[in-house]
Parts: structure tokens; sequence; C-alpha cells
């Protein structure tokens, strides 16, 4: 391989890794369109454990909508907290790749007054959509998870 198609890939894969960050700082900035934006157009494969499978990117965008943006007098009641690490993005051929990240994930439930921990793997597939990289396919495998209550003392400020 030539200087210059090392040079590429490597600009593919770091294109691709701002995609997942743009989607992991979507998620914790309750931004449903950049959300949306990180997955192409129509037919995207998404599979997030226990929120469900879906085999279109605007499905799991109601879902996050409604979750992420649920407010009690006028307070998020869902805080989120999203680090995507140790990405492994291969380009497999012309404008497509697949990646594979650990997540660890922090949640706060106000209305339950539970605080979630979490760190899974996502196994995604990346294509080039309109000049830019989306994600094709997304599945998401949980490792563990640690539900604690928030006690009375919490004191939580958004």
């Amino acid at each position: 391989m030539s200087v210059d198609e090392r040079l590429a890939a490597l600009e593919q894969i770091e294109a691709i890794k701002a995609l997942k960050h743009r989607y992991f700082r979507a998620c914790d900035a309750k931004d449903p369109d950049t959300f949306r934006a990180c997955f192409i157009a129509r037919g995207a494969d998404i599979h997030y454990g226990p929120l469900g499978g879906f085999d279109d990117a605007d499905q799991i965008a109601e879902v996050f909508t409604r979750i992420a943006l649920h407010k009690v007098d006028g307070k998020p009641v869902i805080l989120d907290m999203h680090h995507g690490m140790h990405p492994d993005i291969a380009i497999t051929g012309p404008g497509t790749a697949t990646g594979h990240w650990t997540l660890k994930f922090r949640q706060l439930n106000m209305i339950e007054r539970t605080e979630r921990l979490l760190t899974g793997e996502y196994d995604d597939d990346y294509v080039i959509e309109d000049g830019v990289w989306k994600m094709s396919r997304s599945h998401f495998r949980p490792l563990w998870v640690i539900t604690r209550p928030l006690g009375d003392d919490a004191v939580v400020e958004a």
C-alpha cells in the first residue's frame, strides 16, 4: 500500500471516529436531529439490547426522543453520559468500513431516583452516503450493568 493510500485510510478512520463521537455527544446533549443524522437515510440495522431492534434509524430516533427529551416540571428526567472507547476500525472497501467500540455509560433516572452504570460493546458497519460516513448497522451488547438507588442526600443539578 502506498503512502497516499495509507494516508487516505487514516483520514477515513478519523472521519468514522468523528462520526461516532458526534453520535455520543448527540445522545448526551439530547439532540435527536444530530442523533438521527449519524445513520443512513433508510434501512439501518440497529439492535440496542433492552431498547430493542430496529430496521430503520427513524424508529430508534423516536425512542431516543421519547426517553431523552422527557421532562417533569421543565427538567429532564433522564441524564446520560456516553464514553466511547477503544475504537477498532477497519476500512473494508471503497466507502465501507466496520468498527468495534467499548462503551462506558452512566445514567441518572430522576423519576426512579436511580443511577445506572453499564459497559458493553458496539459492532458497527459504516458506509459513505452523500459523501459522508454514516452508520448502516449498529449492534450493542451489554457486558454488565449496575443499578443502584440515589440516596436522599444526592443532589443532582442539571
